[in-house]
């Protein structure tokens, strides 16, 4: 087919939005279609630089005025730049259309269930997704987020709730033939008329190109536990409650240590935790990381430890597995989709309370930290399970022969 690809975000050795763009558009072009992945002006030097080599695959570039641009600096008015630019992009993609006729035509970035697209306006069947944010926390898990992102998760549930409602995702769901979710929480957002549209597919995969060389996992009998946490170091994160497991994994084992990458606006309070717990030696802070840097400290822990809330997706999970790196994470989103018993462990949280989840979390820490020959065996089968995410059989559920 030939497909035109509609991806705000969009560029090479990237994780998060940008890498999702850039696999879903590399993805389709080796299953042999013809595509066309419209995306924003500024990704043209990374993509140009990166030369992908498939003949098939062709990126057009458009971009608001530069009046517009400092909108989106530091966050400040980005929906708006966003939502600006999908009209833009349909009315300049309505002129491709009109010379190539695609086949299909298909939203990837942002991936985001309360922004709109307008590209089903181009008479083309229109595939909306995979999109995500309606995961939400529980009630009782965000007592220890403060009274800041107490308030910022109930105002995304007001959020969330207005999806049943906004006009633009209305007509967005009634365009698309297929709507494709990160879960079912997501699923719940869309109106009941469309609903039987969805279907639940994770928007991330693992490109089985960048990951570390697998399995040191296990490497360590004897040494002290290497746990590792990264990401943003937002509320939602869960990393307060990461930290606090780890202190009580310190009261038995008290050579364990912490690596903590990332920044975000929770950084101080987070580091003020750690302090209150008494923790701070046996944690490591360290900055974000490049890609390819990130992916080689993967293989020099024992464990990743993920506590996120919402997340919808989780790449950093899917890469602590590539390099045979067990995972803790709650049952919560993304992550508790990807981990099973084979490759890590998943926290129930249902109605647990917070002083349950990190008891629970605790004692698998302990449970590994004593056990070596069992994080050799979830090391091994983290590779195994890795590969059942590859980008290629992600593609293919969705554009193999009578997916579409």
């Amino acid at each position: 087919m030939k497909v035109l690809l509609s991806a705000y975000a969009c560029e090479p050795a990237k994780g998060s939005e940008p890498g999702v763009g850039w696999m879903w558009a590399r993805g389709l072009a080796r299953l042999g279609h013809e595509v066309w992945v419209l995306t924003r002006a500024n990704n043209r030097a990374p993509i140009e630089a990166a030369a992908p080599p498939e003949t098939n695959l062709h990126f057009l570039y458009y971009d608001l005025p530069a009046w517009a641009r400092p909108w989106k600096s530091g966050g400040r008015g980005v929906r708006l730049y966003y939502l600006l630019w999908q009209w833009g992009a349909y009315r300049y993609a309505r002129e491709i259309h009109a010379r190539e006729r695609f086949d299909r035509v298909h939203h990837v970035t942002f991936v985001s269930v309360r922004q709109p697209s307008f590209m089903g306006r181009l008479g083309a069947p229109f595939v909306f997704g995979p999109v995500a944010g309606g995961e939400h926390a529980p009630w009782r898990l965000r007592l220890g987020c403060g009274w800041r992102g107490f308030a910022l998760d109930a105002l995304r549930d007001v959020a969330n709730a207005l999806v049943r409602f906004d006009p633009l995702m209305a007509a967005t769901f009634r365009a698309a033939e297929r709507i494709y979710v990160t879960s079912e929480q997501t699923r719940a957002l869309i109106p009941r008329r469309f609903r039987h549209k969805a279907e639940v597919e994770l928007a991330i995969g693992w490109d089985g190109e960048s990951a570390a060389s697998p399995a040191t996992g296990g490497d360590n009998p004897t040494g002290p536990l290497r746990a590792l946490c990264v990401g943003r170091l937002l509320y939602w994160k869960g990393l307060h409650l990461g930290l606090a497991a780890f202190r009580r994994l310190l009261d038995s084992h008290a050579d364990a240590r912490l690596t903590i990458v990332g920044d975000g606006a929770g950084e101080a309070r987070l580091k003020r935790l750690a302090a209150r717990l008494g923790i701070a030696g046996n944690v490591e802070w360290a900055p974000w990381l490049a890609r390819d840097e990130l992916l080689a400290l993967y293989a020099r822990h024992d464990i990743l430890l993920y506590p996120s809330l919402h997340d919808s997706g989780a790449m950093v999970v899917l890469e602590a597995l590539a390099a045979g790196v067990p995972a803790i994470c709650l049952d919560l989103g993304g992550p508790g989709a990807i981990v099973d018993e084979t490759c890590g462990r998943v926290i129930a949280t249902g109605e647990r309370d917070a002083d349950a989840v990190l008891a629970a979390l605790g004692d698998t820490l302990v449970e590994l930290a004593e056990d070596p020959a069992l994080r050799h065996r979830l090391s091994r089968g983290a590779i195994q399970r890795v590969r059942t995410f590859g980008w290629a059989k992600r593609v293919r559920r969705i554009y193999g022969e009578g997916s579409i």
